[in-house]
């Protein structure tokens, strides 16, 4: 079955010029124009890849992109005519996967899709490979409401964490690195594969990223960070989450 990508662009032409080039390479192309109906069509469809203009009418890109990273782990790669390094900063911490710039060659715009597809599929072998043999019950908790483990609980909607009454003061990829462990409860995951879903795979940074933003992490939600049972160190692999 061939991969769909949810393609958002305004621009007619480059949106036909884009989704031609798609299709020639055997993806199921879902073409949108507007910020809204790229909502709609991701919410209904499920792409498995996300191409996102960030110059749309009526809900930009970026806004796009940070109320679907809180519903789904859709890869989105950011599409934008503006070079500035801030919005692409900006980009990537709304939880984009990368970003390119127009003008952009057909050939790069491939290989960038190639790419991210490919390790989507690499960390979906990895987590099924994960889940088969060292699988624990999941957090209670539907899988859009909070997740609870005893007195930790994570608000997927609103972005917050709250250990007992208490809410935790979380940096924005402290909280993704600590939904990331939670919603693969009881699975070992390597650093590599956590930088890679956390961080996105454009990052110029190397798994100690990884290491410190656990230590912060247990410095919040753990009851003795040097005897951690929340997030346990995997010795040769990375980390667990526990609950």
């Amino acid at each position: 079955m061939p991969s769909r990508i949810l393609l958002v662009e305004d621009d007619v032409t480059l949106r036909e010029t884009i989704a031609y080039n798609l299709r020639n390479q055997g993806y199921d192309v879902l073409p949108a124009a507007d910020g809204p109906a790229a909502l709609e069509i991701a919410r209904r469809e499920g792409p498995d890849l996300m191409l996102l203009d960030v110059m749309l009418p009526g809900i930009d890109g970026f806004e796009v992109c940070r109320i679907l990273r809180k519903e789904t782990s859709v890869p989105i790669l950011m599409l934008t005519a503006r070079s500035d390094e801030i919005d692409r900063v900006v980009g990537l911490e709304m939880g984009a996967d990368d970003y390119l710039t127009k003008p952009f060659s057909m050939r790069e715009l491939m290989a960038r899709v190639k790419a991210l597809l490919r390790r989507v599929e690499l960390i979906r072998e990895e987590l099924a490979t994960g889940q088969g043999e060292t699988a624990a019950p999941p957090a209670v908790g539907s899988p859009d409401g909070p997740l609870r483990f005893d007195d930790l609980a994570i608000d997927l909607a609103r972005r917050e964490a709250r250990l007992g009454d208490v809410p935790l003061r979380l940096k924005p990829k402290e909280f993704d690195l600590l939904v990331f462990l939670a919603r693969n409860r009881g699975i070992a995951l390597s650093r590599d594969l956590i930088l890679e879903r956390v961080w996105g795979w454009t990052f110029d940074g190397n798994s100690r990223t990884v290491d410190v933003h656990v230590r912060w992490l247990r410095e919040k939600i753990e009851p003795d960070p040097a005897e951690p049972r929340r997030i346990v160190t995997i010795r040769g692999i990375g980390y667990r989450f526990d609950g």
